[in-house]
């Protein structure tokens, strides 16, 4: 592996591929390793922009450093073909390009050795599962691909499901394919793969569990009985910011980098990922290269989805409406990073259990540090998208339980009227906003026909359970509303510093 300071390119750029990595400028960091010599030991379903930056890159550690070839990726698609039109021509190497305030790192990554695209060959597909050679099979495919209902059971309502279900050795959902595979596993007399869910689902292990071993039972009670004896489901916690890829991010690798990537990747420094030691085919040596093996997940995935994840909903709707269009904008701004701090420190913190080895004091202050990263720029609206999903995820519950101790909750309060304005579909200057999310439709009439009171929208007890019968609440909501539209975000920040003072001379 080579490594150098990046420098401006003027020459035409290379494009990627396996016979020019030698020719690539020296700045960049590229696979010295053999790459015909790995095997396709990893099946992962859902290729995208966190996956490459992430699994992808601690898989390529492995190699790199020599400790083991025996864990290479065979990547698959469900739903577009894109992925597997960029990177074929690339012969599946991609650029990650590591960025923060001082200097940008530019990697090209080498262990993904195969692509399958589900509708175009389903077989290849199901031939990859069934080969002797994998061991694990990983998932980063969004919480709706598991095909559960809102209690976390199968939705047998689901049509995809009720076509597995017809036609089970030509599935079409995720866990389809992985009941298939483990089928045709069975019948050769070969061990299941493990199951590793990296989604930001709760409990993931135990939702790709109840996802394959349901639709199993519903065919072959056998065979399900055979996986959830056999077969291995750890719940792991991801992390590493990475924003979609831009025109411009093509442009930079192009321009300072001199390489042609059809699908380059950018992200942050930071990256982590926690595993839980339940394997029932072989475990990749992963704790050499950074990630850390635990006995339960519990504590650290509520760390994460609550601060990081919490942190970055109000962050979105308050840096949105105070005009910032950017994270490390909104960060920047004192008032905006003071409430953050604030809110994390006061009002989620007191609810969480201890997470072995972590200090959340520590935790909170470069979860800050994260977000003002101008290198990574992460934009706000993406923040803001599916609120519907994210909220009642990751901020809410936070809400429900300060409020049922007693704690302070004021910020959460905030964070979810900055929230109740987004959907409404205009900033607070009147400009408009684009309301990215799978219910906006309703949300946003419900939000509009409130006017300034939120009970409308607080119907909906799916997202805010208890929180929907909860008039006190709806009452300091319909406050928190008022503040942000009579004094704006800096306004309303600053009347909750001020209530806070006049508590403490209390």
């Amino acid at each position: 592996m080579t490594a150098g300071i990046p420098i401006s390119k003027t020459e035409t750029p290379l494009p990627l591929g396996q016979d020019l990595l030698g020719d690539l400028d020296p700045a960049v960091d590229y696979p010295s390793y053999d790459r015909a010599a790995l095997t396709p030991a990893i099946v992962h379903i859902g290729v995208g922009g966190f996956h490459r930056a992430h699994q992808g890159v601690y898989f390529d550690d492995v190699a790199e450093r020599g400790i083991s070839t025996e864990w290479g990726i065979v990547g698959v698609g469900l739903r577009r073909p894109r992925m597997k039109e960029a990177l074929a021509p690339q012969d599946w190497l991609y650029t990650v390009i590591e960025r923060d305030s001082a200097i940008d790192r530019a990697r090209v990554i080498g262990s993904m050795i195969d692509y399958h695209f589900a509708p175009d060959d389903p077989e290849a597909v199901l031939g990859a599962l069934a080969d002797p050679r994998t061991r694990i099979v990983t998932l980063t495919v969004t919480g709706g691909a598991y095909k559960l209902d809102a209690e976390g059971s199968l939705d047998l309502e689901d049509p995809e499901v009720a076509a597995d279900l017809a036609t089970p050795h030509t599935p079409v959902t995720v866990p389809g394919y992985l009941v298939e595979g483990l089928r045709r596993r069975r019948a050769a007399g070969l061990p299941p793969f493990t199951v590793m869910s990296c989604d930001n689902l709760p409990s993931n292990g135990a939702a790709a569990r109840e996802a394959v071993v349901s639709l199993a039972s519903r065919t072959d009670r056998v065979l399900a009985q055979w996986i959830d004896s056999h077969g291995a489901f750890p719940s792991s916690v991801v992390d590493r910011i990475t924003p979609e890829t831009t025109g411009g991010d093509r442009d930079l690798v192009a321009t300072r980098f001199g390489i042609r990537d059809r699908w380059p990747v950018v992200t942050e420094p930071y990256t982590q990922w926690i595993v839980e030691d339940d394997f029932c085919n072989g475990r990749p040596p992963l704790e050499e290269v950074g990630v850390q093996f635990v006995a339960d997940a519990a504590s650290h995935e509520l760390t994460k989805k609550r601060l990081l994840n919490g942190g970055h909903s109000a962050l979105g709707y308050l840096g949105y409406l105070a005009g910032y269009r950017r994270t490390d904008e909104a960060v920047a701004d004192p008032a905006l990073a003071e409430f953050l701090a604030a809110m994390m420190s006061e009002e989620i913190e007191p609810a969480l259990p201890e997470a072995g080895g972590l200090d959340l004091d520590e935790y909170r202050d470069s979860l800050i540090r994260r977000f003002a990263n101008p290198g990574i720029g992460d934009r706000l609206a993406r923040l803001c998208s599916r609120g519907s999903v994210k909220m009642p995820a990751y901020l809410l519950p936070s809400l429900s339980e300060a409020i049922a101790e007693g704690r302070p909750h004021d910020r959460l309060t905030l964070a979810v009227a900055a929230w109740f304005l987004h959907l409404r579909g205009t900033d607070l200057a009147g400009q408009p906003v684009t309301v990215n999310d799978p219910a906006a439709p309703l949300l946003s009439e419900l939000a509009t026909t409130g006017a300034g009171d939120p009970r409308p929208l607080l119907t909906q007890a799916g997202i805010f359970g208890a929180l929907a019968h909860d008039e006190a609440f709806a009452a300091r909501l319909e406050e928190a509303i008022a503040r942000l539209e009579d004094q704006g975000v800096h306004g309303a920040i600053t009347s909750i510093r001020s209530d806070d003072s006049m508590a403490v001379a209390a």
